[in-house]
């Protein structure tokens, strides 16, 4: 069979069943390779290459994360459980007709770019097939990243990805390392079950409630968004809704955060400060030493403990690629917009963000912008060259002029009104 008229997207995750469903709007051939038994990407519990715990529900509201034109059901909770999610995910793929179109229990190989400039593909089966381009939807969230420490401990250490069901925390004196939002998760939990649980922060940071007036928080800020009310503006408004909401971080014997409120990732979670006030999170700086069975920290405490949880996020992973064709610089590939590669007009990334929101309508844009680029490609040929060029070009702003921590976490932070504000005037000049 000839593939070299057809796309190849990789993963029927949310992001590959997103632009396969854009590709299909085009009327650009393609087909979709999933490593899985069935759709879900990360959101599918069930399998074994998933992150997220039975626990997790969305950090996003229902209302400000679905795809474009299929809202999530009614009947979901603000803040939908893993399951109602990866339900939604499946039906939006039988809705626009996207699983005739996927090869299950088939993973990606190898990569290699011909002279010609198309992409040999080889798959699990064996099979090597000839693509005229390639969208990679495989996600960045499943290679795990550990900190190194200096000596070693004795107990259980366990990634927050391999964290799944609470009983691993009965009766032991737990370490959750990391204050992301899937840390700040799992220290809740742990702090329901565990014997005794402690955090280990390197900063201060801010948190942030799920719900303000009863509004989910982010539905609640959107509208400085859609206002644009500037930076400055809202970093001092939000700052003063959290000291009213919580008081101040150090009352809790939290550090203080070595940075302003919108310049680190957000961390939505009601209950953190809750657990922290009664005493059953015990915060602890960062970890100056292991020591077999406990743990020695840089302010001089030392606590006995019985396993560790590294959560402590992610590396961003290609394998089946070599780095020389990802434009890759330190941490990461630099694309434009995080999905463009400068030079090669037909290899894409579509999900490759970490936004201050919900992701799924903006990898709907990544991959409407994606389809978008063939399709002039194909048939207005001088405006995908003018897109060419914008994209070797500069990259735009796409943070707000926020000003991030400086850590590889916030090598994929956007913020999301102004990145899609940025796409959907793309999408217009190549129409």
């Amino acid at each position: 069979m000839d593939y070299s008229t057809k796309y190849c997207i990789v993963g029927a995750g949310p992001a590959g069943i997103t632009s396969a469903k854009n590709l299909k709007d085009k009327n650009i051939p393609f087909e979709v390779i999933e490593r899985e038994s069935a759709v879900g990407g990360n959101w599918w519990f069930e399998h074994p290459n998933s992150a997220i715990c039975h626990s997790t529900r969305l950090i996003s509201s229902k209302t400000m994360s679905h795809f474009k034109g299929f809202p999530m059901p009614d009947d979901y909770p603000d803040f939908p459980r893993h399951d109602q999610m990866c339900a939604y995910i499946r039906s939006y793929a039988r809705h626009f007709g996207i699983a005739e179109h996927i090869q299950l229990n088939t993973s990606v190989e190898r990569m290699e770019r011909t002279q010609e400039g198309l992409w040999d593909v080889t798959l699990s089966s064996g099979d090597t097939r000839r693509y005229r381009g390639v969208i990679l939807a495989n996600g960045h969230l499943w290679d795990c990243h550990f900190p190194e420490f200096p000596g070693v401990f004795d107990g259980e250490v366990l990634h927050s990805k391999q964290y799944k069901t609470p009983d691993v925390l009965k009766g032991k004196r737990v370490l959750v390392v990391g204050a992301g939002n899937s840390g700040c998760d799992i220290a809740v939990e742990a702090a329901l079950y565990a014997e005794k649980t402690f955090q280990s922060t390197r900063r201060g940071y801010y948190y942030i409630p799920k719900f303000v007036f009863g509004i989910p928080v982010d539905k609640f800020g959107e509208t400085a968004y859609r206002l644009r009310v500037p930076l400055r503006i809202r970093q001092v408004m939000n700052g003063l809704l959290l000291k009213f909401y919580w008081g101040s971080p150090t009352s809790y014997g939290l550090p203080k955060p070595d940075h302003r409120i919108l310049e680190s990732h957000p961390i939505v979670n009601s209950q953190l400060l809750y657990f922290v006030r009664h005493g059953d999170i015990i915060p602890k700086p960062n970890i100056k030493e292991l020591r077999g069975g406990s743990v020695e920290f840089v302010d001089g405490s030392v606590e006995n403990i019985d396993l560790i949880i590294y959560a402590t996020g992610f590396n961003i992973s290609f394998p089946f690629i070599d780095r020389k064709h990802m434009n890759w610089n330190g941490f990461g590939p630099t694309l434009y917009l995080h999905a463009f590669h400068p030079e090669y007009d037909n290899l894409f990334v579509v999900g490759l963000l970490q936004p201050d929101s919900g992701i799924f309508h903006l990898m709907d844009r990544q991959a409407e912008l994606i389809a978008s680029f063939i399709d002039a490609q194909n048939r207005r040929p001088q405006k995908a060259a003018e897109f060419h060029r914008i994209k070797a070009g500069s990259p735009p702003d796409i943070r707000g002029g926020v000003k991030h921590v400086d850590s590889n976490r916030h090598f994929l932070e956007i913020n999301h009104a102004v990145y899609e504000r940025q796409v959907q005037k793309l999408i217009r000049q190549l129409a």
